[in-house]
């Protein structure tokens, strides 16, 4: 029978919880996934990821939060993650790290290791350990327990992923981009059965910069003074990946998806 997930890419500020709210229900009825991850990096003011805000997506329906650069940028979700296991760090961070790297989740009948990887290009303030040599040993230990190993590869650089895509192949059932937050249209299925897609995109305003306010960060190039991200809510859309896995684990179809949200109340922007 195989087993069918549904990916939803960055969820970046209130206007992407907001599509989360309006658009998993309906995405969940016409594509019957049997799991759902979505990755809230960018959730909590556009970096980061609030407890509150963990809790409330997994109420709305996501069975599995992957993180990354910025996943720690919240200190109420650092001094409680043990609480709230459905929320995943990148596995190769320092074991020392709070939190973990991987789970197991239920997947109707079937149990799918979802698994946080974060790469080594592109960020300043966060470094993890070196994730192609952090993989194998990993999924040789997750592979004794099941088939269906899915991965979140948050990184900067595209040749990287490309280079960690092929390094998973016949590892892994799926290697999901993330990081750059506009949707690639390449997902793909390689020669081993790995499916995978540069980058899944981002769930929150499209026309913005990286779902948040382009004014700030034209202020800032312009500047050089950081400044706090501000939303935007400027065609709000939800997007991410489905992918379908056979039974021997490996991908048998994926395809990206960018569904409009409409035009969200006055009352859900505050």
């Amino acid at each position: 029978m195989g087993i069918r997930i549904v990916y939803i890419a960055e969820i970046v500020g209130k206007a992407g919880i907001w599509c989360v709210k309006q658009g998993l229900p309906e995405l969940k009825k016409s594509e019957k996934p049997d799991l759902v991850i979505a990755n809230g990096d960018g959730t909590t003011g556009g970096a980061g990821l609030g407890r509150q805000h963990a809790g409330y997506l997994r109420k709305l329906g996501i069975d599995v939060i992957t993180g990354g650069d910025s996943i720690f940028f919240k200190k109420d979700l650092v001094e409680g993650m043990d609480t709230v296991p459905y929320v995943l760090r990148p596995a190769n961070f320092p074991l020392q790290s709070p939190g973990r790297g991987w789970r197991f989740a239920q997947a109707g009948r079937e149990r799918v290791a979802v698994v946080s990887m974060l790469g080594q290009a592109g960020f300043s303030r966060v470094h993890g350990d070196n994730p192609f040599a952090a993989l194998h040993p990993l999924c040789d230990r997750l592979r004794q327990e099941t088939p269906y190993i899915v991965v979140d590869f948050h990184a900067a650089a595209t040749a990287e992923k490309q280079a960690f895509f092929r390094h998973a192949d016949g590892r892994v059932s799926a290697v999901i981009g993330s990081h750059g937050r506009v949707q690639t249209a390449d997902p793909s299925i390689l020669p081993n059965g790995c499916g995978v897609i540069t980058d899944a995109g981002r769930t929150g305003s499209l026309d913005s910069v990286g779902g948040t306010d382009p004014e700030v960060h034209i202020r800032e190039y312009l500047s050089r003074m950081p400044d706090w991200s501000k939303d935007a809510w400027t065609r709000p859309a939800l997007q991410g990946v489905v992918i379908d896995l056979d039974d021997s684990g490996k991908t048998a179809a994926i395809r990206s998806f960018s569904h409009d949200c409409g035009e969200p109340p006055q009352q859900d922007r505050v």
